[in-house]
């Protein structure tokens, strides 16, 4: 009896582990319907509270319609032609670019300042902390009437304390006057906000190690060549931020402006959110007040764009590099 001999066939070859790119189109249809599930309430929202009032707006600034009933008197674009041509609208410009320059060349490094001296170790510094902060927590109404009061004219604390001290001429109408009503005002968004970009500051350092300037102080650095080339540097990022939340805040100031000037005198305190509530709400021009809306809008818009691709982008890459490390 002859045995017959059978050759086993070959292994097959090993399968190649799945990788993102190999994954069956199941298996991404049921992640991305997934992710859309989670998200979905959130865009709702979104779409509900943001997106359908912009739009809103738009349709509304086509009119010229007193807030009464449906739009019906088509204006096109008039309410923005007018808009490039209105001489108050044009100051507002004006006085928020002021705004804005006095924010980041003056409460911004003050705020800096005092982040950085409370940062030492100072007795009472949590103190400190404490009553530089407490402007920021009080209500804008709460600021507006407690300086209206301060910088009343003849009667207020603050002419009253000049006076005390003989320094009489400096005090004047404070609010009352064309040529003092935007730096007094600027004074009070200065105590009542530093304290919030202060808190941001601190909480920037904070995370500096403390080895970098030990290193520096022995290497001989100096305060000032520490601070140049270790603090500011590592506090970029926060700085940044600061610098953005303080310019889109001074664009749509509103409600203390209104609450201690109300725009005077003779519109030279009002801001793009004073004028788009006074032809709004005063004056019923809810067409008009909705082109000053999205004029806003527009302009908050391009600054944020413009600032996240220029100056924000490496903070952001940074940020999704990280995340990707992390996983």
């Amino acid at each position: 009896m002859t045995s017959t001999y059978v050759k086993d066939p070959a292994p097959a070859p090993p399968r190649p582990p799945e990788t993102g790119t190999s994954r069956p189109l199941t298996r991404r249809a049921a992640d991305w319907l997934t992710a859309f599930c989670f998200t979905l309430p959130a865009l709702l929202l979104f779409g509900a509270l943001v997106l359908a009032p912009i739009l809103y707006a738009v349709y509304v600034s086509l009119f010229d319609w007193g807030g009464f009933g449906a739009p019906s008197d088509y204006a096109g674009l008039d309410n923005y032609t007018r808009l490039i041509h209105d001489p108050v609208f044009l100051g507002d410009l004006w006085r928020g670019l002021l705004l804005v320059l006095f924010s980041v060349c003056v409460q911004l490094p003050f705020a800096l300042g005092m982040a950085v001296l409370l940062n030492r170790k100072l007795r009472g510094r949590a103190l400190y902390r404490m009553l530089f902060f407490a402007p920021y927590v009080l209500s804008e109404v709460i600021t507006g009437v407690l300086f209206s009061m301060i910088f009343a004219p003849d009667d207020g604390l603050a002419d009253k304390v000049l006076g005390s001290v003989g320094l009489d001429g400096l005090g004047g109408l404070w609010f009352a006057d064309q040529d003092h009503v935007l730096p007094t005002l600027f004074l009070v968004m200065t105590w009542k906000y530093f304290g919030f970009h202060m808190m941001l500051y601190l909480a920037g350092l904070q995370g500096i190690p403390t080895e970098l300037h030990e290193a520096a102080r022995i290497d001989g650095a100096g305060p000032w060549q520490r601070f140049r080339h270790i603090t500011l540097p590592l506090l970029g990022p926060t700085v940044r931020i600061s610098v953005f939340l303080s310019v889109i805040g001074a664009i749509q100031l509103f409600d203390l402006v209104w609450v201690v000037t109300q725009g005077g005198p003779d519109h030279h305190s009002e801001t793009m959110a004073v004028t788009m509530f006074q032809f709004g709400f005063k004056r019923y021009q809810i067409g008009y007040a909705s082109a000053i809306s999205i004029a806003m809008f527009l302009i908050s818009l391009v600054f944020a764009l413009i600032y996240q691709r220029s100056v924000l982008r490496r903070d952001t890459q940074g940020a999704l590099t990280a995340m990707r490390a992390s996983r």
